[in-house]
Protein backbone atom coordinates (compact mmCIF):
# COMPACT_ATOMS: atom_id res chain seq x y z
CA UNK A 1 0.00 0.00 0.00
CA UNK A 2 1.58 3.48 -0.92
CA UNK A 3 1.82 5.54 1.40
CA UNK A 4 3.09 9.47 1.46
CA UNK A 5 2.97 12.86 3.06
CA UNK A 6 3.53 16.15 2.10
CA UNK A 7 4.44 17.98 4.76
CA UNK A 8 6.17 21.19 6.00
CA UNK A 9 9.44 20.50 7.81
CA UNK A 10 10.10 23.31 9.16
CA UNK A 11 5.89 23.70 10.74
CA UNK A 12 6.30 22.75 14.41
CA UNK A 13 2.56 21.60 13.76
CA UNK A 14 3.08 19.65 11.10
CA UNK A 15 5.95 17.60 13.07
CA UNK A 16 3.33 17.28 15.75
CA UNK A 17 1.18 15.62 13.78
CA UNK A 18 3.37 13.56 12.02
CA UNK A 19 4.46 12.12 15.66
CA UNK A 20 0.75 12.03 16.88
CA UNK A 21 -0.35 10.02 14.27
CA UNK A 22 2.50 7.48 14.69
CA UNK A 23 3.88 8.05 10.95
CA UNK A 24 7.01 6.14 10.02
CA UNK A 25 10.05 5.05 8.13
CA UNK A 26 7.15 3.24 6.18
CA UNK A 27 5.60 6.44 4.11
CA UNK A 28 7.57 8.64 1.53
CA UNK A 29 8.21 11.82 3.05
CA UNK A 30 7.94 15.33 0.75
CA UNK A 31 8.86 18.08 2.00
CA UNK A 32 6.72 21.39 0.09
CA UNK A 33 8.84 24.02 1.09
CA UNK A 34 12.02 22.29 -0.87
CA UNK A 35 10.34 19.71 -3.43
CA UNK A 36 7.24 21.92 -4.83
CA UNK A 37 3.82 19.83 -5.46
CA UNK A 38 3.54 19.39 -8.90
CA UNK A 39 0.26 19.46 -11.14
CA UNK A 40 -0.02 16.24 -11.14
CA UNK A 41 0.34 15.37 -7.20
CA UNK A 42 -2.02 17.96 -6.88
CA UNK A 43 -4.45 16.39 -9.05
CA UNK A 44 -4.56 13.20 -7.49
CA UNK A 45 -5.20 15.18 -4.34
CA UNK A 46 -8.35 16.77 -6.13
CA UNK A 47 -10.04 13.68 -7.16
CA UNK A 48 -9.03 12.22 -3.41
CA UNK A 49 -10.17 15.25 -2.01
CA UNK A 50 -13.47 16.57 -4.03
CA UNK A 51 -11.84 19.53 -4.88
CA UNK A 52 -9.06 22.26 -4.56
CA UNK A 53 -11.12 24.35 -2.49
CA UNK A 54 -10.79 21.94 -0.04
CA UNK A 55 -7.24 21.36 0.16
CA UNK A 56 -7.08 25.02 -0.16
CA UNK A 57 -6.15 26.80 3.37
CA UNK A 58 -7.07 30.38 4.67
CA UNK A 59 -5.31 29.98 7.44
CA UNK A 60 -1.91 30.85 5.37
CA UNK A 61 -0.50 34.37 6.20
CA UNK A 62 -0.19 35.22 2.14
CA UNK A 63 -4.09 34.50 1.66
CA UNK A 64 -4.61 38.07 4.08
CA UNK A 65 -1.38 39.58 2.90
CA UNK A 66 -2.57 39.01 -0.68
CA UNK A 67 -6.06 40.30 0.12
CA UNK A 68 -7.60 37.07 -1.42
CA UNK A 69 -10.74 36.99 1.20
CA UNK A 70 -11.40 40.24 -1.09
CA UNK A 71 -11.63 38.02 -4.44
CA UNK A 72 -14.26 35.60 -5.46
CA UNK A 73 -11.98 32.02 -6.34
CA UNK A 74 -12.87 29.47 -8.30
CA UNK A 75 -11.71 25.76 -8.11
CA UNK A 76 -8.86 27.17 -11.12
CA UNK A 77 -7.69 29.56 -8.94
CA UNK A 78 -7.42 27.56 -5.94
CA UNK A 79 -5.19 25.04 -8.16
CA UNK A 80 -3.43 28.07 -9.13
CA UNK A 81 -2.67 29.50 -5.76
CA UNK A 82 -1.78 26.12 -4.27
CA UNK A 83 1.06 25.23 -6.99
CA UNK A 84 2.48 28.92 -6.56
CA UNK A 85 2.64 28.91 -2.74
CA UNK A 86 2.74 25.78 -0.82
CA UNK A 87 1.80 27.60 2.63
CA UNK A 88 -1.69 27.41 0.23
CA UNK A 89 -2.12 23.56 1.35
CA UNK A 90 -3.60 22.50 3.92
CA UNK A 91 -1.04 20.45 5.33
CA UNK A 92 0.35 17.85 6.66
CA UNK A 93 -1.41 15.60 3.46
CA UNK A 94 -1.47 11.98 3.98
CA UNK A 95 -1.81 9.35 1.04
CA UNK A 96 -2.97 6.04 2.50
CA UNK A 97 -3.57 3.75 -0.44
CA UNK A 98 -6.54 5.87 -2.28
CA UNK A 99 -7.54 7.71 1.51
CA UNK A 100 -6.43 11.29 1.83
CA UNK A 101 -6.75 12.89 5.17
CA UNK A 102 -5.47 16.37 5.22
CA UNK A 103 -4.85 19.30 7.37
CA UNK A 104 -4.71 19.47 11.43
CA UNK A 105 -8.45 18.97 12.20
CA UNK A 106 -8.88 16.33 14.93
CA UNK A 107 -11.40 14.23 12.92
CA UNK A 108 -9.02 14.30 10.17
CA UNK A 109 -6.52 12.98 12.26
CA UNK A 110 -8.24 10.60 14.20
CA UNK A 111 -9.16 8.71 10.91
CA UNK A 112 -5.62 8.48 9.73
CA UNK A 113 -4.67 6.90 12.99
CA UNK A 114 -7.50 4.41 12.40
CA UNK A 115 -6.96 3.58 8.69
CA UNK A 116 -2.72 2.96 10.16
CA UNK A 117 -3.88 0.90 13.24
CA UNK A 118 -6.21 -1.27 11.14
CA UNK A 119 -3.04 -1.18 7.77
Amino acid sequence: MRKKVYHLATCSTNQRILKEAGVGDDFEYQNIKEEKITPEQLEEMKELAGSYESLFSRRARKYRLWELSKKELGEQDYKNYILEEYTFLKRPVFLVGDQLFFGSMKKSLESLKKVLENG
